[in-house]
């Protein structure tokens, strides 16, 4: 299959050139497109040596898929001339995740929505995480209502927020100066900031409101009541995730840990007497998102659950799933077989 990515300088872009080999994608061809400014470099990967192009619009008509980290803006302008062109797109970012021709998939969730779709949107990192666990505890139980409180690696601001985070870390310790910022709102080191993107109307930032959105498209649960917190924290990698759940049928945590050992994408990570659960420094290049801290929620009686999730943010929040989801493309099965 002659795949594209576009974005490949980027972390999530450098994350895709990886999963894919790693994962043994039919790749017959691989070409990775960046700005001018990187064209011309050439770059190791599972495939050989490949030589960065920048991006035109015609240049990317001969591909079978493409696989976008870029920005929802330049997602809107570029992936439905490819598209159109006869390319397969599988977007990161944003831009088309709400669209109701657009299916938002998480495999493991709701694979059956790619169908015959030649676009496909992946989630908001966060919200991979946290569906992967909630889906089939959803099937064991039946959810109420979700609020889930997350703690976002600089890694969610891609690799100039992990820079900055590493920098001024940095000169804080050996220097002793006050950190400055210009990718995150406020000093991200010896920090942590309430604010992921921009407040809405509601209190709510819009990252926070993503989570409730998407959650409940790729769940099929429109009316799922769903709030939640984000925080970005001072580590690199790894979104973390506090999540409470009320269930429309009584659950244990013991048999909550039962269905989410059997849960595709899930690793349960759970005996706090000896200090083992989830932990961003543990889950870091993990495929599966950690679960653990499963505990009786008293608030809701015997139908409440809180449980502490950890995942890769450059993974399966993102590189990882669209890979997954380029998997379960019909020509993808074609070229494997």
């Amino acid at each position: 299959m002659r795949v594209g990515i576009v974005g490949a300088t980027g972390a999530v872009g450098r994350e895709l050139v990886d999963v894919l080999g790693r994962r043994a994608f039919p790749v017959t061809s691989l070409r990775l497109f960046a700005s001018a400014r990187s064209a011309g470099t050439k770059t190791k990967t599972p495939f050989g040596d490949v030589t960065i192009e920048e991006f035109s619009d015609a240049a990317v008509r001969d591909l079978d898929l493409a696989l976008l980290a870029v920005s929802g803006d330049f997602a809107k302008a570029h992936a439905p001339k490819m598209v159109e062109a006869g390319v397969t797109v599988v977007d990161n970012s944003s831009a088309f995740r709400l669209e109701d021709h657009v299916p938002l998939v998480v495999p493991e969730v709701n694979a059956g929505a790619i169908g015959g779709a030649r676009l496909i949107a992946n989630p908001n990192c966060t919200t991979a995480i946290l569906v992967v666990a909630l889906e089939p505890l959803r099937q064991a139980f039946g959810l109420r209502r979700v609020i889930v409180s997350t703690y976002q690696a600089a890694s969610g601001a891609g690799a100039e927020g992990m820079a900055e985070l590493e920098r001024e870390s940095r000169r804080m310790l050996v220097e002793g100066v006050k950190p400055e910022h210009d990718v995150f709102r406020w000093p991200l080191a010896f920090n942590v900031i309430p604010q992921i993107d921009a407040f809405q109307p509601n209190g709510y930032t819009r990252e926070e409101m993503k989570v409730a959105w998407e959650s409940r498209k790729i769940m099929g649960l429109p009316d799922l009541p769903i709030s939640c917190t984000a925080v970005r924290i001072p580590t690199m990698r790894v979104h973390a995730e506090a999540v409470t759940i009320e269930t429309e049928r009584p659950v244990t945590p013991e048999a909550a840990r039962e269905v989410l050992r059997h849960a595709a994408g899930v690793k349960v990570v759970d005996d706090p007497e000896h200090g083992i659960y989830p932990m961003p420094i543990n889950a870091t290049g993990q495929d599966d998102v950690e679960a653990g801290r499963i505990r009786a929620n008293p608030v809701f009686g015997d139908r409440g659950l809180d449980f502490f999730l950890c995942g890769d943010q450059l993974l399966k929040g993102a590189a990882l799933n669209a890979v997954q989801i380029a998997e379960r493309l019909p020509m993808a099965a074609r070229r494997a077989a």
